[in-house]
């Protein structure tokens, strides 16, 4: 386990399925985590994640992300993919629960996620992508150290209208 101030990054358990199941379906939270048709994920569908989900050859590794105080499962992430050539992780994350957006949860999984890959896996540059709309998101981010290092122009359709996808990146110094 590795641990924040307010969290700590675990394996995924088999009693963090039907919960994480139950986020990955939220309309709300679905808008921020699928670029592509926002259709409904089975509970089968989810098992058969977490389960690939115990082993890496590919330097995907995806942690749960759980509330120290509470031993609470609040969401997940994770490492998507690695370019060991030119030593780049591209980066995901969530939480799922509502009541612990906006209050510093996330920015603390990231830093954690992030003190992980630099200090562990000698990666040189973290990537990730976010929506126009997810202001929120973006905040975190710079609070982290990412930079937006790209935009690209009306590259998500979501609820009828095109938003920008924004490319952001954080150097190990």
């Amino acid at each position: 386990m590795y641990y924040g101030e307010k969290v700590c990054l675990r394996a995924y358990r088999e009693e963090d399925i039907p919960i994480a199941t139950s986020f990955v379906n939220d309309e709300e939270l679905k808008k921020f985590l699928v670029t592509n048709i926002p259709f409904p994920m089975t509970l089968w569908e989810e098992e058969e994640w977490v389960r690939s989900q115990k082993s890496s050859q590919d330097g995907s590794y995806n942690f749960a992300i759980e509330d120290i105080e509470t031993k609470k499962y609040i969401g997940g992430c994770g490492i998507q993919e690695v370019n060991w050539l030119s030593r780049v992780a591209t980066v995901g994350i969530m939480i799922g629960y509502k009541q612990y957006w906006g209050k510093g949860y996330g920015t603390d999984a990231m830093k954690v996620l992030m003190n992980f890959i630099f200090n562990n896996m000698n990666i040189r540059k973290i990537r990730l992508s976010t929506f126009s709309f997810n202001v929120r998101a973006k905040k975190c981010y710079e609070k982290c150290g990412f930079e937006v290092e790209g935009i690209l122009k009306d590259e998500i359709f979501k609820d009828g209208k095109y938003y920008d996808e924004i490319i952001m990146s954080v150097f190990n110094k």
